[in-house]
Formats: structure tokens, C-alpha cells, sequence
């Protein structure tokens, strides 16, 4: 749990999107979005599960109507602590896509303090290309990826450069880096 105000863990995960998503060009297409301000960060203070998914629900239908909101950043700083916990959440999610008939619509894309891929250890330097200040369901709009990709060559090729980004950089550095993202 944190002690945080709303506008602060906004400004946190923007700090977050500007040095490690952006800076580091995990996401090659992030910058347009930060740079047209087509970003919703949303902080939920939702107590149960239920109540989260109700929201994740809500904010579907906010994106159906805001054509301009590109994306949405769902952060969650008082539940989903455990990384189990929020894969669970990750689970619901995107079954909650399908039954609501949005795949294909929209996607979900994770983020976690404690992001770990399977088999690689926690303290791995890879698993920081998927480390954020705070557990966080990011939203997509599909349509806008298939988009944006016709326009990159070798977009498969996304995921090893920033693993071999992240190691040449080293976890200690990472961990620094997502450390000085609390600074306000």
C-alpha cells in the first residue's frame, strides 16, 4: 500500500512511461502518444476484485466513446502487491474481453514491480523491460497496433531488442532507473 496521492502515482507512472517505456524505447510506439498527451492514466482505489473488474468494464466503455484517449494506463496501488495475485487479475481481464465481445477490439499488456518472466530468475535484468511503479493493466486499442506496425519493419524482433537492451544495461541500472521514477 502506498502514501501516495492520486496526482502523485499519476505523475510516478509518467515518469515511468517517460524514462523506462519511452526513454529506453521498450514501446517504439509510445512517444507518439505521450507527445499528442492521448494517454489516460487511471489510479483505481477499488478494495476487491470485484470492484476492479467493474471498472476495467467501465473503462472499455470509456475508450469506446473517447476516440481521441489512445490508451489507457489502469494502475493499482493498493491491491495486487503479490505478482500471482495480478496475473490472476490479468487472466480475468482479458476473459472479461472475450465474453464482452472486445477482442480484437481492444488488448491487455501487464506491468508489475515484481514483473518476472517464466524461467528467468527475479532479479533477471529482462524482466524489467515489463516493470512499473506500480501493478498496472494497460489497454490497447487493436486497431491502432495493427496500424502502427504496418509502419515498423521487423516489429517481431520488439521483445529481443529490449531484453538485449535491458541486459547490456544490467538490473542494478534498471532498478535504479524505476527507483528514480517515485521522484517528484
Amino acid at each position: 500500500m502506498t502514501n501516495y496521492t492520486e496526482e502523485e502515482i499519476v505523475q510516478q507512472t509518467k515518469n515511468w512511461v517517460a524514462k523506462v517505456v519511452v526513454g529506453l524505447n521498450f514501446c517504439p510506439f509510445a512517444k507518439r502518444e505521450v507527445l499528442r498527451d492521448s494517454i489516460r492514466y487511471h489510479v483505481s482505489n477499488k478494495d476487491s476484485l470485484e470492484e476492479v473488474l467493474e471498472e476495467l468494464v467501465r473503462e472499455l466503455n470509456y475508450l469506446d466513446k473517447n476516440v481521441t484517449t489512445e490508451t489507457t494506463l489502469l494502475i493499482y496501488p493498493k491491491l495486487f502487491e503479490d505478482f500471482e495475485s495480478y496475473l490472476d487479475l490479468v487472466d480475468m481481464g482479458q476473459s472479461f474481453l472475450n465474453q464482452l465481445n472486445y477482442e480484437g477490439i481492444y488488448q491487455l499488456a501487464s506491468f508489475h514491480p515484481q514483473y518476472q518472466f517464466w524461467g528467468t530468475t527475479l532479479d533477471d535484468a529482462s524482466n524489467y523491460t515489463n516493470r512499473s511503479p506500480y501493478p498496472t493493466l494497460h489497454i490497447i486499442r487493436e486497431e491502432s497496433i495493427e496500424r502502427a506496425l504496418e509502419h515498423y519493419e521487423a516489429p517481431e524482433e520488439i521483445p529481443e531488442r529490449n531484453i538485449q537492451v535491458a541486459e547490456e544495461m544490467g538490473a542494478k541500472v534498471l532498478q535504479q532507473l524505476l527507483l528514480d521514477c517515485y521522484q517528484l
